[in-house]
């Protein structure tokens, strides 16, 4: 195997009927969390598992990912990720991905950028601070890096529900879960408008990390030509702004 082929990370998943939805298709943070576990996978088989990254008290904080979705998936199937850095960029690193279902046809794809983070100071490292070599993978790009998402002035945003981050949303590092975020997003439709559109990505920016007891008040727009935005802020602090793309 050469090197650039010891840069992909290819790993499989089973789509369980408990990340469906009640389609019976599969949930969008289910998408997030595969994702997210095939890049924790990747790293770890470079020589740097989670158990070290905990050790040495540095953790991956996701900024910004943009995710364009052919379909979702079905209950029951295996599906593959395929996931590799592209680099860094300053003191950014940035991955991309690939999902493909059983007849080898790509049913997903995300572009995004993370920081290294200082788990004790919450301060962003740079790269050098990691203890192994992360090469990129040059044989693929899903495209370039994406943009943060911006709710400008002009978009009407309403309040949709209230959410108190509690034991069963909190990741290894004690906050809210990347891909819990993306759950809050789904829950302000309502039933009627996703029995009535089709989900064709997702794009999220994530600026304050949550922690245990924080209230995060969820906020959306009608439809636009974008999609449905969606923003998680506090009293004094904007968690995370997205959208839903129809």
């Amino acid at each position: 195997m050469d090197k650039q082929s010891n840069l992909l990370w290819t790993e499989p998943f089973f789509v369980h009927a408990s990340e469906t939805d009640f389609r019976s298709r599969g949930k969008l943070s289910f998408l997030l969390d595969i994702m997210q576990r095939a890049a924790d996978s990747a790293v770890s088989n470079l020589g740097l598992s989670i158990e070290k990254m905990l050790e040495a008290r540095m953790g991956w904080m996701v900024i910004t990912m943009k995710l364009d979705i052919q379909r979702m998936p079905y209950p029951n199937e295996t599906l593959t990720v395929h996931t590799w850095s592209k680099g860094t960029k300053g003191a950014l690193w940035q991955r991309d991905y690939r999902i493909f279902d059983e007849n080898n046809v790509e049913i997903a794809a995300a572009r995004s950028i993370w920081a290294l983070v200082d788990m004790d100071k919450r301060k962003i490292l740079r790269p050098s601070a990691l203890p192994i070599t992360v090469d990129p993978y040059l044989e693929d790009s899903v495209g370039s890096l994406p943009e943060k998402v911006t709710i400008t002035d002009d978009v009407i945003m309403e309040e949709a529900y209230k959410y108190q981050v509690r034991y069963s949303g909190l990741d290894n590092n004690g906050h809210l879960n990347n891909a819990r975020y993306v759950d809050l997003c789904c829950d302000v439709l309502t039933l009627e408008e996703w029995e009535e559109s089709t989900l064709r990505g997702f794009h999220i920016t994530y600026t304050q990390e949550a922690t245990f007891g924080e209230e995060i008040v969820l906020e959306r727009s009608s439809l636009t030509e974008d999609g449905i935005y969606v923003r998680g802020r506090g009293d004094n602090q904007v968690f995370f702004e997205a959208c839903l793309l129809f």
